[in-house]
């Protein structure tokens, strides 16, 4: 089965990563539907649309928007599912929906347009966030910048996702605005919490 002009994708895991696993039992962290942290953003290609060239392939593990899987309730409080929603574990997804993807055993990749940058630490003394603002280290790439990158981008560009345990930002990559030289002193920043998804 294809679409014409979608993806049908299915969920690697479940819908949400809202558990962890301590001695042997599965505790929930979260138990809201509406909570965007909690959605899984990882999926299996399962068909490719048939009018659309592209470079993703059926097996291809891709990075998609929060609100594909995501539940939600209506005005009258039902419960709801997305409207990628096609049937059981499956979903339809248009191409700007899908943000990064890997082959096989592959290194994560950029699709066209997107960057993933690892946020740095606060190098300030008395600075109470953990991390520097709008600057980051890339680690996925389109092609127009190198992975290794010490990069800034514009305030607002940038989106949480937390790819294979790392916490990263997804940035468009015409909002990367600069490259900057490294001073030594620059640290990756993954809060720990990062590791139970």
């Amino acid at each position: 089965m294809q679409a014409l002009f979608d993806y049908i994708i299915k969920p690697v895991g479940g819908r949400y990563n809202n558990s962890v696993d301590v001695d042997g039992k599965e505790l929930l962290v979260n138990t809201e539907i509406f909570n965007h942290q909690y959605v899984n953003r990882e999926a299996e290609i399962i068909a490719v649309p048939k009018s659309i060239k592209s470079q993703l392939q059926v097996g291809d593990i891709v990075i998609v928007h929060h609100n594909v899987f995501r539940r939600w309730h209506n005005i009258r409080g039902e419960e709801k599912n997305s409207r990628s929603y096609f049937e059981e574990d499956k979903y339809f997804v248009k191409e700007d929906q899908i943000f990064a993807y890997k082959r096989f055993d592959t290194k994560w990749k950029g699709l066209k347009g997107y960057c993933f940058v690892k946020p740095l630490k606060s190098t300030e003394m008395f600075d109470e966030s953990k991390e520097r603002s709008l600057i980051g280290v890339v680690k996925y790439t389109d092609g127009s910048v190198d992975v290794g990158d010490l990069v800034g981008f514009t305030p607002w560009s940038e989106y949480e996702f937390v790819i294979d345990g790392q916490r990263l930002y997804r940035v468009l990559s015409k909002e990367i605005t600069i490259k900057y030289d490294y001073q030594g002193d620059e640290e990756e920043y993954n809060p720990s919490w990062t590791q139970s998804s």
